[in-house]
């Protein structure tokens, strides 16, 4: 691996370059959501600040390296040194099937963007692993220092690979082929790459490499459930391995794109154990992490499995069951498909029970945009649950989204204004948060309060 003194961040850097790429787009989401929503909460204008800070440091630490990375670029690179793609110096060259040389960041995108062929030579590759090419390593290394670069300790993507031997590359390549073997050897191979993919992030990351490591995983699944059945220990020990590489952010892509990843997923929260059933909805909730993946998951059906297995109530489950559900709600398609597949009743009674009410509370207040959400929590009692929960509780963000829900249910549904007004008249707890509560809280109580009041005098002055 190769870097310059005092170089903090380099242009071409594809690791920096992406991280720069996505805090732009977060940023760009959350001024949009502070621009659109008169309503949006304080955290919001928080996680932006972080955003814009965490970018200009990346600037500052870009001005400061310019000199040195200009010095880099004007040294007389040799060919043999550069990759094929970026046309760069390579600082982590690997080798392909066919023997070519690449720089691995950018031999990576080329073969998660689905090509399965050498860009030099056109031929089609046998494998997708990548050997890391110890002797060219070494010659940048040695050129380098001849020319006074300091050279710095290799630094890895979140898949590290550092430490993989061709031992282990054997041995992940054998544990893979055993998938598709008979039952025993299905069984042992997968209980072993559930400790591996736990343990060893070089593992890890082998299946990020690897087009075929998903699939292949998945091959005891998707054959078995059409011919005896899937085996209970086997479905448990596939689902964790995939749990284990999502949790790291380079992996969520590739394992959600891979086609029968979401639906063994969404079957797995319905017929699984119980702690198979808790990783599906953990692996979705990790997964759901990038907006194109909520998207995949909201289409391919998930989220009625998700609310079924939250009626069911299992504690083991309920806390990843409900990240779930919040995380793939966040975007708007996903809110009309939870809604339609019953998360409003489910998720009130929950409330009633006092279960997991302040993720449920955050869940409601998001679907509570949705006019048949509305009109479901009407039908069901949730005003004086609401009212209750305010009274109640001592959390200010628990507050502060039951009086928005309420504050959605009063713009809509003028036969619920005599409860609140009730309820006001009695407690005075909406008068409260309109004085104490937080910001958002605040303007949400107010509206309450100025509806009520102006209904009051419509009906004294007729």
């Amino acid at each position: 691996m190769v870097g310059m003194a005092k170089t903090g961040v380099n242009d071409s850097d594809p690791t920096v370059m992406a991280k720069v790429t996505e805090l732009k787009k977060e940023l760009q989401r959350l001024v949009k959501a502070i621009v659109d929503d008169e309503d949006c909460s304080i955290e919001t204008f928080d996680q932006a600040k972080e955003k814009l800070s965490a970018l200009k440091e990346l600037k500052r630490r870009k001005n400061q390296s310019s000199l040195s990375l200009k010095l880099l670029q004007t040294l007389t690179c040799p060919e043999e040194f550069r990759c094929p793609l970026s046309k760069e110096l390579m600082r982590d060259p690997v080798m392909v099937a066919t023997g070519q040389t690449y720089d691995r960041p950018f031999i990576q995108k080329w073969l998660i963007a689905g090509n399965r062929t050498c860009p030099l030579t056109q031929q089609v590759l046998s494998h997708t692993i990548l050997t890391p090419n110890l002797l060219i390593q070494g010659m940048i290394s040695q050129w380098c220092r001849s020319r006074g670069i300091e050279l710095s300790d290799p630094v890895y993507n979140i898949n590290d690979v550092e430490g993989v031997t061709d031992a282990d590359r054997d041995h992940f390549l054998s544990l893979l082929e055993k998938m598709s073997l008979a039952l025993p050897e299905q069984k042992q191979a997968a209980k072993e790459l559930r400790l591996l993919t736990k343990r060893m992030p070089s593992f890890r990351a082998l299946f990020g490499e690897s087009l075929d490591a998903i699939p292949q995983l998945f091959n005891p699944l998707s054959e078995n459930k059409s011919r005896t059945g899937i085996h209970q220990d086997l479905q448990e020990d596939v689902i964790t391995t995939v749990l284990n590489l999502s949790i790291h952010d380079n992996n969520k892509k590739l394992v959600a794109e891979t086609p029968m990843v979401i639906p063994l997923l969404t079957e797995a929260l319905r017929s699984g154990t119980i702690e198979t059933r808790t990783n599906a909805a953990a692996t979705l909730f990790t997964l759901s992490a990038l907006d194109s993946n909520k998207a995949l998951i909201g289409k391919s059906g998930a989220l009625k499995p998700l609310i079924d297995l939250l009626e069911e109530g299992h504690q083991l489950a309920m806390k990843d069951v409900a990240s779930a559900i919040f995380n793939l709600c966040m975007i708007h398609e996903n809110r009309s498909r939870a809604v339609r597949d019953g998360a409003v009743g489910v998720i009130l009674k929950k409330i009633m029970d006092r279960t997991h009410v302040d993720e449920l509370l955050a869940i409601l207040a998001m679907l509570s945009s949705h006019p048949k959400a509305i009109e479901e929590m009407g039908e069901v009692g949730a005003v004086p649950c609401l009212l209750t929960v305010i009274r109640e509780t001592t959390c200010g963000r628990n507050k502060e989204n039951c009086i928005a829900i309420l504050h959605a249910i009063c713009l809509n549904d003028r036969t619920k204004w005599k409860e609140m007004r009730d309820e006001e008249s009695t407690y005075g707890i909406i008068s409260e948060l309109a004085m104490n509560g937080t910001s958002r809280a605040k303007r949400k109580a107010s509206g309450i309060l100025e509806r009520l009041n102006r209904n009051i005098n419509i009906m004294n002055t007729s």
